[in-house]
Formats: C-alpha cells, structure tokens, sequence
C-alpha cells in the first residue's frame, strides 16, 4: 500500500499551485497518495499564508492539533511550508517541536531530500533558502485535474509595499524562460485542459526569456502565445498590479478573444494620501485611466479588486474617496480587509491611530457598495446566453453540473457528465446569492469555443448576447502549435532529448514583433496613462 498524504493548504491561488505540485513531488519519489483522513496519513502538511491577520497564530493553532496525530503514530512525518515558513525558519520547529520539515515556497521541490534528512540526523530539516528558477526546473511533469488548470509564469514581487511581506517570504520576482511557459501549457492541454490561469504574485511583471536570445516577452505577447496553443480556449491571469497594467495589456482586451472577460486589479485605496503612504506607485487618476481604457477595450467586462480598510491614518475623507472610486470603477467583486501590520514591514512602524469599531463600520459600507455592484451584474447576466466551461458536478446535487462564464461567474445547470471540459451556451434565467442558474441551448454535441459555434454548428440563435462575451472581437494573430512528446522541457526552439519542440511561426523580436510586447532585459516598465 503506497504512504499517505495529508495536506492543508492557506491562502491564494499560488499556493494552490504549490500544494498541487508538492503533492506531485512526493508521488514521484516516494509514491505518495493524497488522502482527506489526517489519521491515516504518513506525512501531514500544511502549507501557509502570511498575508491574513494573525496568520502565524493560525499556523500554531493548526499545529497543535496535529501534535495529537503524532503522539499516536511517532513515526509520522509534519512538515510546515509556505510563507509563514518563509518567514519563520527554524523558530517554528523551536516553538513546535513535534515539526520534521521546514520549507519556502521556493523549495519545495526539495522535499523528498527534506525527508530523507530528516529520517537520517531525526533533527528538522529546514530549509528557506531562494534559488531562483530551480524549483520549476525540478518538478515532475504537470498533471491535469480537470478542464482547468493553473500556471505559475513567474515568482516573488520587487514592490515592496509597506504593508505587503511577500518579497520577504518569496523573494524578488523571477520569471519563468517563455518556452518552459508554453511547454507546460501544451503539456496540460493534451491532458484535456481548456482553460488556463497564468498565476504570479505580480504577474503582469512577467518578463520571460525568449528562447536563446536577448529577448524579453511581457504578459501580453505571452498571452498571445498561449491563445494558440491546440486546446486551450479560454485565459484568465492574477494577480496584477495597477503599476504595469500596460497598453499592450489592454490592447490584448480589445484583441484576443480568448482572453476572459474578467479582471482582477487590486487598488486598495482610492486616496493618493494613503496610496502614497503604502508606496503603490500610482494615483487614482491614474488608476481610473486605466479602467476607463480597459473597460472600452471589453465592453461588460468583470472588475474585481482588493481594499484595505483603516490603514494607518486613513481618515474619513480618505475613506470617502475610496468609496467614490468603487462608484466610478463599479467593482462587482473585491477581497477586502481591515488593517493589521505584518510584522518585519514598513507599515509596522507606524502609528495606528484607527480605532477597530471605525475599520469595523467602514468595512461593512464598503462590502455592502460592492454587493449592489454584484447583484447589479448578475442580474445584467439574466436573459442572456453565456459560453460556459462544464467544470464538474453542482454542489446542489439533482443531476446539475456547474462551470464558469468567461466573466468568472459560476452557472449551475442541468447537464451530463460527459459534459465536463465542453464549452456549451448557456442561457441565464436567474440569479442566486452566489450564483446564477440557467440551461443549456445549443445542441447535442455542438462545441462552443469562445463565445462562437465551431464551423458547421449548429447553434440557436441567442436572445441576447450576455456581458463579457468576446464573439465580437476580432485577432489578428496568426496560429502557433505546440507540439509535445516524451517529458521534459525543449528550450530556444529546439528538441530536447525526449523529443519536445517549441513551433513558432510569429517573428519573436524585430522586425515585425508586436509592439510593446518585447523588451530589451532592463527595460523599465513605466505606468501607463495620463490624469483625469
């Protein structure tokens, strides 16, 4: 019977990503299984987040419950990962000592020489080091768990934000060689995946090697790339930052219909005061450029955001023109937070001078201004025809099986199973709290790919066609294929040993590239847009 893994995991999509491929790791070199029965398991992680309040207290909290599963099964194995690893080192296995592994997000890959270290000095094994891109360069191929999968484009942010500990815990951003993007892609692809989400801690930062030249592709050329690949249909990315949401991004709204019409762009406050103080690096005007831009590049496109309420000093003018950029932007979805230093950053030494019950008001008002905007989308959604990837079955039960709009909006419905991983055209007839319902009207066996039938579909006509959909938009990109064989990663254009080759039709630098989409290496990336 081949060992058991039991792993929790916190926080974002990234360290969604990372838990999957420590899953992976582990199957690779010791055969491990997951399991969803912690007192079954040969080795327990759990993989943290440092960005949520009181985050390491969590972690100890979690930890000490699981002291109880090792006192009844010594040889069992806990290992602690993430960013609050990261940040905590070997303190964890001080205050915890029940710990046998401490890991970085950055090592993970490491874990099975982690465990034979520890099975060999019965010591904890810690190691919270930085190498670069040998994390990705070591993981076992990708495996799909379903029609949609994430991919990690790049590592790190380099914005230190006074509030923010990531580029503490995962080090200066590092982006991932194109090729080795588009490989793992392919890979997941011929595994049956249709939807990708290109995932980074700023990942609109994203400045990727081109094979073996000097140069350098953005997250707007690579979505170009991606769009080509056999198989994929649909490409989300996240998380963004405001500073390096370039035209050549905004122009891939107008121009790639594959693109999702959905964006996620943190703001976190809508005063220059406190945006200044948080070291963000652009102002409102500048922000609602953007958004203007964007929203007339996607017409009904979804806008999602992040705020921190009661940051130190924010008063209630500050607060107020938060409120009034929610107004003007019309976010139809945020994560919002109050205010709590994290240790070891800027933000930490300043005076809090915001009384908890004011956070408490403020945040209420502002997540009841973002469920007006909510329901006021979905109900926009009611009575018209959306392309939906079929996910998996409904939670509801009753037949039902769910999937997502190309506006990130989950639709339950009546289907089969066989449909799961089918775009099929849905027609919304009601709204819920935290979802829509509809039906299926295209026909049996009629693939829908991007808002639009395959040739010789045939497709009904629509009542109407919904928010977000992208069947208007014209590309002007050429095809690129991808063809994969064998494992491993083919660089430069060339076969590797196993076979893997990298087609490229597009020219990738010179005469001819796409503008704005490559860069020399060093070239800096300068906000885009004029004030209001």
């Amino acid at each position: 019977m081949n060992p058991k893994l039991y792993l929790v995991t916190y926080g974002c999509q990234m360290n969604e990503y990372d838990s999957t491929k420590m899953a992976d790791v582990l199957a690779k070199s010791h055969g491990y299984e997951r399991t969803s029965v912690p007192e079954e398991a040969d080795v327990l992680l759990l993989n943290t987040c440092s960005v949520r309040e009181k985050a390491q207290e969590k972690v100890f909290s979690e930890l000490g419950r699981w002291r109880e599963w090792k006192q009844a099964r010594p040889g069992r194995v806990i290992g602690v990962g993430g960013c609050v690893a990261s940040q905590e080192g070997e303190q964890i296995a001080s205050r915890a000592p029940h710990v046998d592994l401490v890991f970085g997000p950055q090592t993970l890959h490491r874990l099975p020489e982690l465990l034979e270290q520890n099975k060999r000095t019965a010591r904890p094994a810690v190691d919270i080091s930085f190498p670069e891109i040998e994390k990705f360069d070591r993981l076992p191929e990708p495996r799909a768990e379903g029609p949609t999968a994430f991919v990690s484009i790049m590592e790190g942010c380099s914005k230190y934000c006074t509030f923010c500990i990531v580029p503490y815990t995962r080090g200066a951003e590092v982006s991932r060689p194109l090729d080795d993007v588009l490989v793992e892609i392919a890979q997941l692809a011929e595994q049956g995946v249709r939807e990708i989400t290109l995932l980074g801690q700023n990942v609109n930062a994203y400045r990727g090697r081109m094979g073996d030249t000097a140069d350098i592709c953005d997250l707007a050329l690579l979505i170009s790339y991606v769009a080509r690949i056999p198989g994929i249909e649909r490409i989300r990315f996240t998380t963004s930052h405001p500073a390096e949401f370039t035209d050549a991004l905004i122009d891939a709204f107008a121009e790639e219909p594959k693109l999702a019409s959905y964006l996620h762009l943190p703001v976190q406050s809508g005063s220059n005061r406190i945006l200044a103080m948080m070291k963000r690096g652009y102002t409102r005007e500048q922000f609602l450029a953007k958004i203007d831009r964007v929203k007339r590049a996607r017409p009904g496109l979804s806008l999602s955001t992040d705020f921190i309420v009661g940051f130190p000093s924010e008063s209630e003018e500050d607060f107020a023109q938060t409120m009034d950029l929610i107004d003007r932007c019309e976010f139809d979805a945020a994560f919002s937070f109050v205010y709590s230093p994290r240790p070891g950053t800027p933000a930490a030494n300043l005076r809090d001078t915001v009384g908890a019950q004011v956070k408490s008001d403020r945040l209420q008002l502002l997540q009841a201004r973002i469920r007006e905007f909510d329901d006021a989308y979905k109900q926009s959604l009611v009575g018209t025809v959306q392309t939906v990837l079929v996910e998996r079955p409904s939670r509801r039960g009753g037949g039902q099986m769910t999937g997502k709009t190309s506006s990130n909006r989950s639709v339950n419905f009546d289907a089969p199973l066989s449909a799961v991983g089918q775009f099929v055209e849905v027609l919304v007839t009601e709204m819920t709290t935290n979802s829509l319902r509809g039906r299926v009207i295209s026909g049996d066996g009629v693939f829908v790919s991007g808002g639009v039938p395959s040739p010789g579909a045939d497709a009904p006509p629509s009542p109407a066609r919904g928010r977000g959909d992208a069947s208007g938009l014209s590309s002007s990109i050429v095809g690129v294929g991808v063809g994969v064989g064998g494992g491993g990663r083919g660089r430069g254009g060339q076969p590797g040993a196993d076979g893997v080759r990298l087609y490229s039709p597009l020219p990738l630098a010179g005469e001819g590239a796409p503008q704005g989409r490559v860069r020399e290496p060093g070239q800096q990336n300068e906000p885009q847009g004029e004030a209001h």
